[in-house]
């Protein structure tokens, strides 16, 4: 089968869902249509993986005893997290919203299987972190599908990962990699919410490009 030709306009439209593709934390409440879900899972299925390894577990989490567990983990972690700051960062930081776990409808936790026999440790000797980087790929996949479908993603960080874990009851070999908000957004804004709110700017390419 030959490969696939993409056009100017293929292009322009990827690009565009680069620039569009937000970390999404105000969600409406609406349902997704399963079939839309599964789509995602499929195509973030599609991303590269050390040897072939395909590590990511993706985790449905949708009891709502589980969900308020995962929602005072994150209390608690912001929490500290307010309090390693002072000042003026401090107040700013006590306004960002950062996290949709309320209102989202679905949540979604991605873990990598530490131990999988699969792709026979091919790439991972060296760089045994890329197991990890695989499912960070499934993640980043899965983000611009949901993107292209009209969905928002949200990867809300300020959680204890071992915690998280152990409310889902996942094998002990799973690690955490990702606990994800999907769903419609409340609103579309091109700039990243925190450049928006003053958290913190978009670099210049000369600050993250280095020549050799």
């Amino acid at each position: 089968m030959p490969p696939p030709k993409f056009s100017d306009d293929f292009r322009q439209q990827f690009r565009e869902l680069l620039a569009w593709r937000r970390d999404v934390r105000r969600f409406r409440r609406q349902p997704i249509d399963p079939a839309i879900f599964g789509e995602l899972l499929g195509l973030a299925c599609l991303a590269p993986s050390v040897g072939n390894s395909q590590p990511w577990r993706f985790v449905l989490v949708e009891d709502p005893v589980r969900r308020e567990r995962i929602r005072d983990i994150f209390a608690r972690c912001n929490d500290a997290a307010l309090a390693a700051y002072s000042g003026t960062r401090a107040r700013l930081y006590g306004q960002l919203k950062l996290a949709g776990l309320q209102e989202a409808p679905c949540h979604l936790a991605v873990c990598v299987d530490e131990t999988t026999a699969d792709g026979h440790g091919l790439g991972r000797h060296t760089m045994p972190e890329t197991l990890h980087y695989s499912a960070v790929a499934a993640v980043q996949t899965l983000w611009l599908a949901a993107r292209a479908y009209g969905l928002g993603v949200g990867w809300v960080s300020i959680l204890a990962p071992r915690e998280v874990t152990r409310v889902l009851e996942v094998p002990e070999d799973w690690s955490l990699v990702a606990y994800l908000c999907v769903g419609y957004p409340e609103e579309e804004h091109v700039d990243p919410e925190l450049e928006r709110h003053g958290w913190q700017e978009r670099l210049a390419e000369d600050r993250v490009v280095v020549r050799r």
